[in-house]
This record gives structure tokens, sequence and C-alpha cells, in this order.
């Protein structure tokens, strides 16, 4: 019995590291992460893909009022699983960090620093006491100097650099897809063709143009740019990835 106190202090207590290590509110905060639906990220010679499961979970919800991927600069944008409200107080954390630097040094933000920033600032939730963890994960796509970069970011406060990855709901499976099929030299198409693959691993029933978010920012222009519902559309035809039953 008094193992069992002893393992509820260590739960409850943020601050605290269990005997063996972990902070187990941190792991139920990534916990958090896997219950939201899926967001992908492929980075290509051309450009970053951001592309999210928005998917209403009634139809008397406005589809627009669902937001998944957030411009965060003119050259970076980030997409997000997990709780949506800690996502937003993440996303407004991280459009005044990159005003500081248009503010400060009249240049845009670099997506490394950016994301750094963020991470150091939910890493300080991860020992204040009275706080808890954001439960949310995020995926930081931008274009630096010509060059495409894709970050995540963990609940723990860690940075990690990518070429293709996801996070949320049926991660694994987008994951192991996206191992087995990534091309580095692949253009800006060939990553919106593997991004809404990823997606499509899980979903049993198919994709739905509407029910999928994406940005893309390519190096040419250094730009974010919202990829329409209709070009959506035409590639989910494109690659078979729609609903065999949808009439």
């Amino acid at each position: 019995m008094q193992g069992d106190h002893e393992q509820q202090a260590y739960d409850r207590g943020i601050t605290i590291f269990s005997p063996d290590g972990r902070l187990y509110q941190v792991e139920y905060a990534r916990e958090a992460v896997k219950r939201g639906s899926a967001s992908v990220g492929v980075r290509t010679a051309d450009g970053v893909v951001l592309a999210a499961d928005r998917r209403a979970r009634s139809t008397l919800i406005e589809r627009e009022s669902i937001e998944k991927i957030h411009s965060i600069d003119d050259h970076v944008a980030i997409a997000s699983a997990g709780h949506v409200a800690d996502a937003r107080q993440l996303i407004d954390f991280a459009r005044r960090r990159g005003q500081v630097d248009h503010v400060r040094y009249d240049e845009a933000i670099d997506v490394e620093a950016l994301t750094k920033s963020v991470t150091d600032h939910i890493q300080e939730y991860t020992q204040t006491g009275g706080a808890r963890p954001f439960g949310v994960a995020l995926l930081v796509g931008g274009v630096d100097d010509g060059e495409p970069r894709l970050f995540e970011t963990d609940p723990s406060g860690t940075p990690y650099e990518w070429k293709a990855t996801a996070i949320g709901g049926g991660r694994d499976e987008i994951q192991s897809y996206l191992e087995d099929n990534y091309e580095a030299e692949m253009d800006l198409d060939g990553g919106i063709g593997l991004a809404l693959e990823g997606l499509a691993q899980p979903a049993e029933d198919g994709l739905e143009a509407s029910g999928i978010e994406m940005t893309t920012i390519d190096v040419e222009s250094g730009r974010v740019s919202q990829v329409p519902e209709d070009a959506i559309a035409e590639h989910i035809a494109e690659h078979g990835l729609g609903d065999e039953n949808e009439e």
C-alpha cells in the first residue's frame, strides 16, 4: 500500500522525477498528443509541405473553425496535434517571437531559432510548480535563405529536425509509410502526394478534401501558401485516396 502512495506522489508532481527517471505528467501530455488528429510534415528539395486531418466530429460544426495549420510569418507555418487550446497559446508565443526579430533586427526569424524559442518555453512548464506541460506537439516548417527546414516539438520541450514526420493519432502507421516511401529529391507535388498518402494510412474510409488542411512553403518564393480545397481533391483523386463508396 505504501508503494502505491509513493507512486501517486511521483504521478502528481510535475517537478518530481520518479526513481526510474520519469516525469509522468510529461508522458501523459504525450498521450494527449496521440489522441489528437494527425498532422504530417514533408521536406522536399523545393520546399516544405504541412498537411493536417481536420475532419469535423459533427455535421453541425463549421469546418472553417477547425484550424490545424497556422501561418507564423511569411516564411514559417506550424501544424499541431493535441489540445487545441494549448496549441493556440504556443502559436501566439511563436508569432510574438517572430515579431521581436522584425522589430529588433529588421529581419525574419530563423526557423531553427524560432523552434528552439518555442521549445524553451515548453520546457519551462515541465519544471514549474502549479503548472502542467503543454498537451500538444507542433510541426514547424519554413524556408531559411533558400533551404527548407522541418522541426517537431515535443511536450518535454525537445526539438527534433526531420525530413518527414507525423504527429497525433495514427503516428506509427504514418511514420512507417513515410520511412518506406520518402525520397529526398522529390518535388513539392511529390511531397503533397506523400503527405496525403501518409494521412490515408490510418483512415479506413479514405480521404475527403474538405477534411484536409494543407500548406506549402516553397523555396522559390520563400512564402507560406495555403493549398485550396479543389487542388487537394485533385491530388486525392490522382493518388486514389478517396472514399471508394462515395458517390
